[in-house]
């Protein structure tokens, strides 16, 4: 059990909402439910259950709540006599992350960390898995979001939320709705392909998708940008396999599908 799933906990249990309390964490509802069932699991109790629209605290969920007040009141007065709060902490904080990750998701939390560590000496290092994992490693980075999979064992990883890989075809007509529609492999056709580039973790995902389809991509185009790759399949110059939310915005020149049978 941690103390950021105490706080996540009652960000719920106070808007009884858990889509606005994600919004409010600067973090996805997948990601919230996940943290959620984790603390759920270990405590044995369903703290949650739906309540119209909404949800609402089970009786064990107000035990729990009242308790974890009570905790996170200890845990801040704790802080305050330790190191003046907060307001006053003037310690570094590097963090990695993806371009993609910093735009779509991260700018909400990051305003909120600024908020609350207004003296903090906050960097920001926008890069790949391939060169974020290292400078975990060596020290260089006190925290990165990275795509899996992990395979340095000298890291501690925390699965945030998951996020869909969807496949994206240009559009004659401007797009203001969003939706998913499905396709399959067999109707890929000859049509080329725009790509991360080899080496990176998102390719090989990618890569090993197709590959257990059966299908080979006729690449033509390769990046480390996924708004060069957006642009270029709203160019007209082939189609794509992209994160969920590099796509969310509207109008767009581009059709969305999730692959039949991944």
């Amino acid at each position: 059990m941690e103390i950021y799933q105490l706080e996540l906990f009652l960000a719920v249990a106070q808007t009884g909402n858990l889509t606005r309390a994600a919004q409010d964490r600067g973090m996805s509802p997948a990601a919230l439910s996940q943290q959620l069932s984790r603390l759920s699991s270990e405590l044995g109790v369903a703290l949650f259950e739906k309540n119209g629209r909404g949800i609402r605290l089970t009786s064990h969920g107000e035990a729990v709540f009242a308790r974890a007040r009570r905790v996170l009141d200890e845990v801040e007065d704790l802080r305050r006599s330790i190191g003046g709060g907060a307001e006053e902490d003037r310690q570094p904080f590097h963090l990695a992350t993806g371009a993609t990750t910093l735009i779509h998701a991260l700018l909400p939390a990051l305003k909120g960390l600024k908020a609350v560590y207004p003296q903090a000496q906050i960097h920001v290092t926008v890069a790949n898995t391939e060169e974020m994992v290292p400078g975990l490693v060596s020290g260089r980075f006190d925290l990165a979001i990275i795509s899996l999979p992990l395979e340095e064992v000298r890291i501690v990883a925390v699965q945030l939320y998951d996020e869909e890989l969807l496949l994206l075809r240009p559009s004659k007509k401007p797009l203001k709705g969003w939706g998913v529609g499905e396709i399959g492999v067999e109707e890929l056709g000859e049509e080329p392909f725009l790509l991360y580039q080899p080496g990176s973790n998102m390719r090989e995902l990618i890569d090993r998708r197709l590959h257990e389809l059966g299908y080979v991509p006729k690449v033509t185009t390769e990046a480390s940008d996924t708004e060069v790759l957006v642009r270029l399949v709203e160019a007209g110059y082939g189609q794509s396999i992209l994160p969920e939310y590099a796509l969310r915005r509207t109008p767009r020149h581009f059709r969305v599908y999730r692959l039949r049978g991944v």
